[in-house]
């Protein structure tokens, strides 16, 4: 039993947990919680480490039908470990989602739908459309380096094991992407405040996606100029726009 937060493999999570570029270089992240545990693929699991008060169920063993035998450490450092104000006992390192042609999502010329991010911020937020993209049938997320790391431990804990299953895609250029999905077929649709088409009244094709904006600023002019088409939700009362997420999911199940 590891009783030290002094301990290379403990000091190697707790970076993990904090620091996005270390999740970036190394290529791993870190999940916590009984729940995502039980979801993790077996060529995604690296390590596991449980707390030695860690209190065994049926959901629990799913985890431990791979070849990894977990790590059992203190309660104590178990605490420092967790990113959580109540710690469940669990925490998983994985691998991260590697995607070498962040195109080949579109290969085919299949139905796609995609949703296409600039700039969110709120690490909520972001597992919600992950996890809402999942029940909606949406085929990936393509999001630009100005929105949080999808690695984040709270996007992780709201995509509620949704991250294993949705591809999320990052790119430094969001109009060379929008572009590139244009030439594949795909029709842009962005969610803004001067949208001249309510969102309820658009006849969608096989081949969309959607751009969701900056919580506090919404979509840049730029990025706008790009799309096919603005679209508007409809708001009523003193409401000027909905939450990022909430827009999205509306959007996603409005088609």
């Amino acid at each position: 039993m590891i009783s030290s937060t002094a301990n290379e493999k403990i000091k190697h999570v707790t970076e993990l947990v904090k620091n996005a570029k270390a999740r970036r270089k190394e290529g791993l992240f870190v999940t916590e919680g009984v729940r995502i545990a039980s979801e993790i693929p077996q060529n995604a699991l690296v390590e596991c480490f449980i707390s030695d008060d860690f209190s065994w169920d049926e959901t629990a063993d799913k985890v431990f039908l791979y070849d990894v035998d977990p790590t059992v450490v203190s309660s104590a450092v178990f605490r420092k470990m967790s990113d959580t104000r109540n710690p469940q006992g669990i925490i998983c390192v994985c691998r991260q989602n590697v995607f070498p042609d962040p195109y080949d999502i579109l290969s085919g010329s299949g139905p796609r739908r995609l949703l296409i991010l600039e700039g969110i911020q709120d690490p909520g937020n972001l597992g919600t459309m992950v996890r809402t993209a999942e029940g909606a049938g949406f085929n990936a997320i393509y999001a630009d380096n100005n929105t949080v790391d999808v690695y984040n431990p709270k996007v992780i804990r709201s995509t509620m094991g949704s991250v294993f299953r949705v591809p999320v895609v990052y790119t430094a250029d969001l109009f060379e992407l929008v572009d590139r999905l244009k030439s594949l077929s795909v029709t842009v649709y962005a969610a803004h405040l001067n949208g001249t088409a309510d969102y309820r009244e658009v006849t969608y094709g096989d081949r969309i996606a959607f751009l969701i904006g900056n919580e506090g600023s919404g979509l840049s002019d730029a990025i706008c100029e790009k799309a096919d088409r603005l679209v508007r939700i409809p708001m009523h009362g003193k409401l000027e726009s909905l939450n990022a997420a909430v827009a999205a999911a509306v959007l996603m199940y409005g088609i």
